[in-house]
């Protein structure tokens, strides 16, 4: 009893410190968590903010029948726009109606486009981080370079937001084998551009700490309703299959789950709809907890459960 009380009064220590909520708990296996916060299963939402910094003939309903080059694809342009003109203003309704906070990775060159929106994320509560200057490759760059595309998209959200983004997303995830060294040298405490695991953990990058909250693609919007051509409901029935095992797996094991929208997409009316759905059937458990990416690095950092993986260390020394 007296290792719960101290366990318990360490817990909500932590939680005032780094400001995450500490859910009630109790002494029996039935409602023990692997959390620092008492969650059974923590969620890791991503709103991806990136139109206007998209290149000529990026993927798009459009892209399959490309024009001539140099040819402005006009349509192709307003489906992107929707982002900004609808899509990410329902989403931040959506995410108020259901108290949910997300991580919003931004291009620079959409943050210098549409200022007004960057803003209004940030305005909302919602985690501001990095995505790079331009909606591009950086995976083919030099060293050099690519410290520049990071570093120009972080002036460009700094500028406008006022926030210095400690997260980052590469374009598609394509990271080069200089990115994490990269990222350290800019600041950054952490990346998402990982899908090997359920859960955060810490890396190294030469000889100090990094952490990995993984990213998604199972749950990822421009995948399953762009890519796969699937319906909302489609969508909304792996989403809701992938919340209940790791719900499941919750009891026995640190588990997260994480889900992407994107803002021409996961801002359309039916996806709104759906995802209402998905908010309402989880915030029906007990034990789940919505957080921003930033909040679970700084709850993990210094937690001696979390897992420690140097799968690339060839490539971070």
């Amino acid at each position: 009893m007296k290792q719960f009380i101290y366990t318990s009064v360490l817990a909500l220590s932590s939680a005032l410190l780094f400001g995450y909520t500490v859910l009630d708990k109790k002494e029996d296996k039935k409602n023990k968590s692997y959390w620092p916060n008492g969650a059974r299963l923590v969620i890791s939402g991503s709103m991806q903010f990136e139109t206007g910094g998209q290149p000529e003939g990026a993927d798009s309903p459009f892209s399959g029948n490309p024009l001539p080059k140099g040819q402005p694809d006009l349509p192709a342009d307003s489906w992107f726009r929707y982002g900004a003109t609808e899509g990410v203003y329902r989403m931040l309704d959506l995410f108020d109606k259901y108290n949910v906070k997300i991580t919003s990775h931004m291009v620079g060159e959409a943050v210098l486009k549409y200022p007004e929106v960057a803003k209004e994320i940030a305005k909302r509560g919602h985690e501001v981080a990095g995505h790079g200057i331009a909606w591009s490759d950086q995976w083919k760059l030099s060293y050099q370079d690519e410290l520049k595309f990071v570093q120009d998209g972080d002036k460009a959200i700094e500028s406008v937001t006022g926030v210095k983004p400690i997260g980052y997303n590469c374009n598609w995830l394509r990271r080069s084998p200089n990115t994490l060294k990269v990222l350290q040298e800019s600041g950054y405490e952490y990346h998402i551009d990982d899908v090997s695991r359920d859960e955060p953990f810490i890396t190294h990058v030469r000889g100090k700490d990094f952490i990995v909250v993984p990213y998604t693609l199972r749950n990822n919007d421009i995948v399953n309703i762009e890519g796969k051509h699937w319906t909302p409901q489609q969508h909304l029935a792996q989403l809701k299959a992938d919340f209940d095992v790791l719900y499941e797996e919750g009891k026995d094991a640190r588990r997260m789950m994480s889900f992407s929208l994107h803002d021409r997409i996961g801002g359309s009316p039916a996806m709104v709809k759906i995802m209402g759905e998905f908010f309402e059937y989880v915030q029906s458990h007990e034990g789940v907890v919505f957080m921003r990416k930033d909040e679970i690095a700084n709850m993990i950092k210094n937690d001696p459960s979390t897992l420690v993986d140097d799968s690339e260390e060839r490539y971070n020394n």
